[in-house]
């Protein structure tokens, strides 16, 4: 089946800054943890954070230490002031978004207006907006209840951030025709509308909507109602089980949405359970070709493809003479390396990658044993091609293996919080690029006559520049998951805009080796095919950060492919030269 996912899918800002500083908070282990209500309505999410020994809680006044969250929603001042007092320590997590509207209210009504909130009275954060209206604060729901709020000199209405954009704009009419000089402050979220927005725009497009988030969510009900109100049939589900998969049989495209609280491995889980429905216009070579492509992604044989591709670029930007030797090498290697890593390190895959996780436990012995064998394959390959390759292969893969396990003895973890590599902060993105860079560009030069040393280091460098950026960006990716186990990947340490900001200087600085390389008579003309190839991430890059495209599927394979093209532009050039 055909699944379209919504760009706006899963956490909003406001979710995703709370959960980010939650989460931060919990891997210092510096004591409990609470949240002062649920931090999101998300059932999952929050048994989640309870195996992480983050607690919420609705009366903080029996805590006597620890740590206590403020969640995204906010509290009314009243009740701030007495957590202030509490002696806890105290992290405000209050969407920035939210804090701008309790901000408009407290402002307003200080100066005599009357504020008109426009949400859900029970809402957690419409009761925080109350809290800033001086006793002159309303709320309503419904354009009837205009006639009910009492007469006012001077009034504002704002709105719930996560109010459904239509209604609000009917309220608005109606508050306007009974007080003409009323202030308007649309207050709801961007991402809430493009989220609304978007939905509307599938009724034309799809035969059925998916609504991915938890039941007691508002704003994933209102997406539901949204839905619902362009008339599109539509699935209000919290996990992939609860899918209807006879009523979507009938259907041949369907389209996934999120609510704000959804993370990105609940919709990841839902959007392969649909793929795997079969419609009845689905012929059997389609399915084999989808089972095919899907078993080549999830087993790591396409991204070890990709390697041997990198690998023959490498070589023609080098002035290396092609063969088949050291694609094979890089093949084995990085097949190798990737399946033995998910083994030895499979806690944030969980979350990043369902699929894939449980494509790696249903085929354990499988993997084990093409992994082992791969490895073998690396070095009788290497030392068939000469002892300095054999001792140097066997160097990479002692390190590559040494990656996800414990080197420091167990009597001694407790002094150092980095007992492996991949303790050390940012150190996945750089040691993938280096391997990557060693076997495909500095490897050759150890049995290789003739070959030019400043040649093969912007080879290296062009290795490099691709690698380092891919692994940044599906890092960038997989934050959510990596966040909740612990592991301090560049975007974690830095930050999702620094490492942006660094991958854009990476590109920038490789396309300017790249481009000048050949004028001072480093490497031949081929270089400046390979500026396409940087050129294509920095496309993958700016679709990510301008919200063009959002992590899944098609994002992930634009970046994939770009190793695909180096080997064919290497190929073409060689067959035409």
């Amino acid at each position: 089946m055909k699944v379209k996912q919504a760009r706006t899918a899963g956490f909003c800002m406001g979710v995703r800054r709370a959960m980010e500083m939650v989460l931060a908070e919990a891997n210092k282990n510096r004591g409990p943890i609470y949240t002062y209500g649920p931090l999101i309505h998300n059932r999952q999410v929050m048994g989640l954070l309870e195996s992480k020994g983050i607690t919420a809680v609705d009366d903080f006044r029996h805590l006597k230490q620890g740590t206590l969250v403020i969640r995204a929603h906010g509290i009314p001042p009243d009740e701030r002031k007495l957590l202030r007092a509490s002696g806890l320590h105290i992290i405000d997590a209050t969407c920035p978004r939210v804090a701008k509207v309790q901000a408009i209210i407290r402002y307003h009504t200080k100066k005599g207006y009357c504020a008109v909130i426009v949400g859900d009275r029970d809402h957690p954060e419409v009761i925080g907006l109350v809290g800033y209206g001086n006793d002159r604060a309303y709320v309503i729901n419904e354009p009837r209840e205009v006639a009910h709020l009492p007469d006012c000199e001077q009034l504002i209405v704002v709105a719930q951030t996560t109010q459904d954009e239509q209604k609000f704009q009917k309220i608005v009419a109606a508050v306007k025709d009974r007080f003409p000089d009323a202030l308007l402050s649309d207050t709801i979220c961007d991402a809430t509308r493009s989220r609304q927005e978007e939905v509307r725009s599938f009724a034309r497009q799809v035969d059925g909507l998916i609504v991915v988030g938890g039941y007691h969510s508002g704003n994933t009900q209102r997406l539901v109602q949204v839905a619902e109100g362009v008339g599109l049939p539509t699935f209000h589900v919290e996990t992939e089980d609860a899918l209807d998969r006879d009523q979507l049989s009938q259907m041949e495209v369907v389209a996934v949405t999120a609510g704000a609280s959804t993370p990105n491995w609940m919709i990841k889980d839902v959007v392969r359970a649909i793929e795997r429905i079969r419609t009845r216009k689905e012929t059997a070579p389609a399915r084999w070709l989808r089972n095919a492509i899907k078993f080549l992604l999830l087993s790591n044989l396409g991204v070890a493809l990709g390697a041997a591709c990198l690998a023959h670029a490498a070589a023609m930007v080098a002035g290396r003479k092609p063969d088949l030797l050291y694609p094979c090498l890089a093949f084995l290697y990085i097949y190798s390396m990737h399946v033995a890593n998910r083994f030895l390190d499979k806690g944030a895959s969980t979350y990043n990658d369902p699929e894939m996780a449980s494509f790696y436990s249903n085929n354990r012995i499988f993997l084990i044993l093409t992994s082992l064998a791969s490895m073998i394959g690396v070095l009788a390959l290497s030392y068939f091609i000469g002892p300095a390759t054999f001792f140097a292969m066997a160097a990479l893969s002692i390190l590559g293996v040494l990656y996800s396990m414990p080197i420091v003895p167990p009597r001694l973890q407790s002094l150092s919080r980095f007992s492996k590599i991949k303790d050390i902060p940012g150190s996945k993105t750089l040691s993938v690029a280096l391997a990557w860079g060693a076997v495909t560009a500095l490897i050759p030069l150890l049995e290789s006559s003739g070959v030019s040393f400043p040649g093969a280091v912007v080879s290296f460098i062009f290795v490099i520049s691709v690698t380092y950026v891919r692994s940044a960006l599906f890092d960038i990716f997989q934050a959510q998951g990596d966040l909740i186990v612990g592991v301090e990947t560049l975007p974690i340490v830095m930050g999702e805009k620094r490492t942006i900001h660094l991958l854009k200087w990476v590109l920038s600085l490789g396309a300017l080796i790249l481009f000048f390389s050949p004028l001072f008579g480093v490497v031949g003309p081929f270089s400046y095919l390979m500026l396409l190839c940087l050129l294509t991430l920095a496309l993958c890059l700016l679709a990510y950060h301008r919200h063009w495209l959002y992590p899944g599927t098609r994002l992930e394979a634009m970046v994939e492919g770009n190793l695909y093209l180096a080997g064919l532009l290497g190929l073409a050039w060689q067959l035409l030269t």
